[in-house]
Order: C-alpha cells, then sequence, then structure tokens
C-alpha cells in the first residue's frame, strides 16, 4: 500500500531562548573576550561586538583562498586601537575583528546585516568569513572567526570596543515564506495599515510584500546628509542635535528629487505589522523602482510594529541613495520589498519589550545618537 510522501520540513530563524541556550557553544568568543549576555538578543537575532583591534586597509576584499589575516597584511595601512575608542574617517575602508566567534552544526547556517543605528548614521559594514566567498552569511557548519568591515559615508563616527554594528541571524533550512504563505498571513491579521486602517498589500510572484515613500503629512518628509560635520559619538544615546548632521528635505506637493550620491532618510507611507511568529527583511536594492539603495538595515524582528489588544502598525525607516543622475520620488510610489521569514515559534521577548531605546513607536526617526527633531 503506497503512502502519501511526507511533508518536507520548513525552515526557520531561531528566537531568542534558543539563540541564547547557543551561548558557549554554537555562539561562543575569541581569546580573550568577554562572554556575551542576554542584551545582546534581540527576538531573532543577537548583537555582534566590536573587537579591540581595526586597521585602516587599502581596499574592501571578498574573503576566499588567501586567509583575512593575509590580506590584512597586504592592505592594511594603520592599525587602529579601539579599547578605549578611535575615531573612523569618512569615506575610509577598515576592518575590525568581532568579539563573537562560530562553531555551527551542519545544519545550522548565519545570516548578517547591520543594525539600525547603524544604517541611520550611514555606516557600511559588512560581515566576512574566513575561507568563505560571500559577505553576510556563514555557511552550514562554519567554524571559526568573523570580521566586519566598515565604512562611514557621510560622517567621521567614533567606534569602541564593544559597540554593535551588526547582528546575527541563525537559521535551519529554508524560512522565507511563498507568496501563497504570505497572502495567508495577511488574511489571519494585517500586515500593513494605512491612515485609515488595514490595506491590501502588493505580493509580487516572489512572496515579497511592497511598501511605498511616506513624503505627504511629515514635516520634515526627511532628512539628506551634511557636509563636513562634527564627529558622530556612536554609542551616545542622543548626543547630538540632529541638525548638525542633517538638513530637513521638503516635499511640496508629495514630491522631491534627490541628489546623486547623498544620504536620505525617509520613512514609509504604510505603517508595517510583523505578526509574534514572524519576521521579516527589506531587500537592499530593486533597480526595478529606481537606481537607489533603499535600506542598509532592514531587518524587522518578531512583533514590530503589533499589539495584542490591537493592530497599530509602525513605518518602516528607510536609508536611501539615489545613483548616477538626480531622481524624483513622489509620496506612495514603490520604494522597497520586504519578504517575511517563519521563526522557530515566539520569542520570549517580543520587539521593544523590555528594551526602553527601541524603535517600536519611530515614525522619521533618526539613530539613537540623534535627539529627537525640534521644530523649526
Amino acid at each position: 500500500m503506497s503512502h502519501p510522501a511526507a511533508e518536507p520540513a520548513r525552515g526557520a530563524l531561531l528566537v531568542d531562548h534558543e539563540l541564547q541556550r547557543l551561548f558557549g557553544g554554537a555562539v561562543c568568543v575569541r581569546a580573550g573576550a568577554p562572554a556575551p549576555t542576554a542584551a545582546q538578543v534581540s527576538p531573532a537575532s543577537v548583537d555582534l561586538r566590536l573587537g579591540a583591534r581595526a586597521w585602516r586597509i587599502r581596499a574592501g576584499f571578498l574573503p576566499g583562498a588567501a586567509s583575512v589575516e593575509a590580506r590584512i597584511d597586504a592592505l592594511a595601512l594603520d592599525e587602529v586601537e579601539l579599547e578605549h575608542g578611535a575615531v573612523l574617517e569618512r569615506g575610509v575602508p577598515y576592518l575590525a575583528e568581532i568579539e563573537e566567534e562560530l562553531a555551527l552544526e551542519p545544519d545550522l547556517r548565519a545570516r548578517f546585516n547591520p543594525r539600525s543605528s547603524t544604517g541611520r548614521c550611514d555606516v557600511f559594514t559588512r560581515i566576512l568569513c574566513a575561507g568563505h566567498a560571500r559577505f553576510d552569511e556563514a555557511p552550514p557548519g562554519y567554524r571559526g572567526r568573523l570580521w566586519i568591515e566598515i565604512a562611514p559615508l557621510s560622517f567621521p563616527v567614533r567606534l569602541a570596543r564593544g559597540d554593535r554594528l551588526a547582528q546575527m541571524r541563525l537559521v535551519r533550512g529554508d524560512p522565507v515564506l511563498c507568496a501563497d504563505e504570505v497572502r495567508a498571513l495577511q488574511a489571519r491579521a494585517p500586515l500593513v495599515l494605512g491612515p485609515s486602517g488595514a490595506v491590501e498589500p502588493a505580493i509580487d510572484a516572489d512572496g515579497a510584500l511592497t511598501l511605498g515613500l511616506g513624503l505627504s503629512g511629515r514635516d520634515p518628509a526627511g532628512w539628506r546628509s551634511a557636509s563636513h560635520t562634527d564627529v558622530v559619538e556612536f554609542a551616545q544615546e542622543g548626543a547630538h542635535d540632529p541638525r548638525d548632521f542633517f538638513e530637513p528635505v521638503p516635499a511640496p506637493h508629495g514630491r522631491c528629487i534627490l541628489e546623486p550620491g547623498v544620504f536620505y532618510v525617509f520613512a514609509s507611507r504604510e505603517r508595517l505589522v510583523i505578526p509574534p511568529d514572524h519576521a521579516a527583511e527589506m531587500l537592499p536594492i530593486d533597480v526595478g523602482v529606481g537606481e537607489l539603495r533603499n535600506n542598509y538595515a532592514g531587518f524587522f524582528d518578531n512583533g514590530f510594529g503589533w499589539e495584542p489588544a490591537c493592530a497599530r502598525g509602525t513605518p518602516a525607516v528607510l536609508e536611501v541613495r539615489a545613483h548616477d543622475v538626480p531622481f524624483l520620488v513622489e509620496d506612495g510610489q514603490p520604494c522597497c520589498r520586504l519578504r517575511y521569514f517563519r521563526t522557530s515559534g515566539r520569542p520570549a521577548r517580543l520587539y521593544g519589550e523590555g528594551r526602553a531605546a527601541s524603535y517600536a513607536r519611530q515614525d522619521l526617526t533618526l539613530a539613537r545618537c540623534f535627539r529627537p527633531a525640534s521644530a523649526p
């Protein structure tokens, strides 16, 4: 007698209590580094800490046959001591040690992305794994050190050992939801809200959900980086007046023109809801909606914009840079695509719970080192 084929196992991102149980095992530390703490753990991700040393390098590189240490020997111009903090110059690439190391089992892999405050300070980062010729991922079963390339693009930035610029997700199988699964999730509870409540989002054949740019009804409509600024004190919450580093962007009639190469911060028109048993990520570049880099740090942990009593939603903040030519953007035009991930369950704490300095109630919000903008 024939039996129906077993349904394939579905992949998932690990959640907080599973991640924390891996400390000292799959997630360990390099010699001399302090042990990781619960403060580094978010619902579906772990913050990574800068180590004590960085190097100013002539060029970034992709890990491959040559060791990372050999590339440092060939490309380093200066060693930078981070134990007590140092200023990283604008427009200069650096490579730094990460305190954490990995000892993954064969069924476990890692993905990395910048943290929200990193992207909103226009600090470009990517994680390197020894011998692996792709950025921002560790292959199944990876065992070894982690390194981070850092390039402040708009402002000089002061960083120190222990600062957390990037985060890591640990993954089993394929956790990405297909289009039918995203539609089923939307049918269960709204994923996107507009001014009058739930809206039907555009979901493409790959299961990616589209958000529009929110220019109307905000004053300013966005922020653009200023030139020749002081140093950003990355780790000091509320250290700066935003107008010392950014210029307000007006959008009369709901439109404005982006200058090539200039860094902008905008927010989505829609408010986003991430259910407690899912996470999501923005796809960083989509040339089909314009030659824009539209997000550096677009990972949304479980529960972002979600509340048990009502569907409230939270706008997504967009780090935007136009390339090549001036580019007109208008209120509501598609600006980014979002894909959803299955997680292994509901985390012990949802996004924003127990973290006073989260972006859980953000609108057009700059990085934590900037105070809330005062009226013009």
